[in-house]
């Protein structure tokens, strides 16, 4: 386990406590530069995961960057939303770092922005607002994860590479699912309704395929957490249950239902349409 000592701190770079209370880079600015990029790389599926990290605190900013680039990433730096949106755009990030209170743009409108576009790019918040509501409004914004500071940088990591294998291996489940006017190509990344191209983000997808892949049985949110999010990933039912609600309202039309819940349990993929029980 390596330590680093500036002046008197002494910081665990494997495991930073990651607030603005803490100072572990004070003064180091010979490989500032060098670091905004990264040195090494992460392999996903044979391609180098570019991490676009999204923080106006200079000392919370370079001390991801340093435990990101050990960690084998390459790291992009900007430090308020129009520079966010700017890097997303031109750089082709695998996976964006978003602090919620930034200048110029908050990063909920980033995230919205971004996926107003189109974008599914991961997306994990990193802010001090720790309230339900607040974690709410991150995810319908569009992001897929949301930690609250202060954090570990281990479970930061851990989130990151949770995000990163989901993208990996979403479309290599193989076959296509076919319920009610649903259609869900899964080697092509492709949903349709009655014919309609749909538009899911990428964790709105996996849950989606999760689900419909297990067609009839109950599925626990633990399991859910497990198969969607990683093991690593510990979400709360609220989160999951955001989520879902997501996809009903995209996916669910003309009397069609496909995702049932079953209280206290979890959620059933089973295609009921209104009127047709009784």
């Amino acid at each position: 386990m390596s330590r680093r000592h500036v002046g008197c701190a002494c910081v665990n770079l494997c495991d930073t406590k990651v607030n603005s209370a803490h100072r572990p880079f004070r003064g180091l600015g010979t490989n500032q530069s060098a670091m905004l990029w990264g040195i090494m790389f992460m392999r996903i599926g044979g391609v180098m995961a570019r991490i676009l990290l999204v923080e106006d605190d200079k000392t919370i900013q370079m001390a991801l960057e340093y435990a990101l680039t050990r960690a084998d990433y390459e790291v992009t730096s900007v430090s308020d939303g129009a520079s966010a949106l700017e890097a997303a755009r031109i750089g082709e990030p695998d996976l964006i770092l978003l602090d919620i209170m930034l200048p110029k743009l908050s990063g909920i409108e980033v995230a919205q922005r971004l996926r107003d576009e189109g974008s599914d790019v991961p997306i994990i918040m990193l802010t001090a607002l720790d309230r339900d509501e607040d974690k709410v409004a991150g995810l319908d914004a569009g992001a897929d994860d949301y930690m609250t500071k202060p954090f570990s940088t281990t479970e930061l990591l851990a989130r990151i590479r949770a995000n990163l294998r989901r993208v990996a291996r979403e479309g290599h489940t193989g076959g296509v699912i076919e319920a009610g006017e649903l259609v869900v190509d899964v080697d092509a990344a492709r949903v349709t309704v009655a014919g309609t191209p749909v538009r899911l983000r990428s964790k709105e997808f996996a849950l989606l395929v999760a689900l419909a892949m297990r067609r009839g049985a109950l599925c626990s949110r633990q399991w859910l957490t497990q198969e969607v999010w990683g093991e690593a990933f510990l979400p709360t039912s609220r989160t999951i249950d955001t989520h879902v609600r997501r996809l009903r309202q995209a996916i669910e039309r003309n009397g069609w239902s496909y995702i049932q819940t079953e209280r206290g349990m979890g959620y059933r993929f089973e295609a009921t349409r209104e009127g047709d029980l009784g």
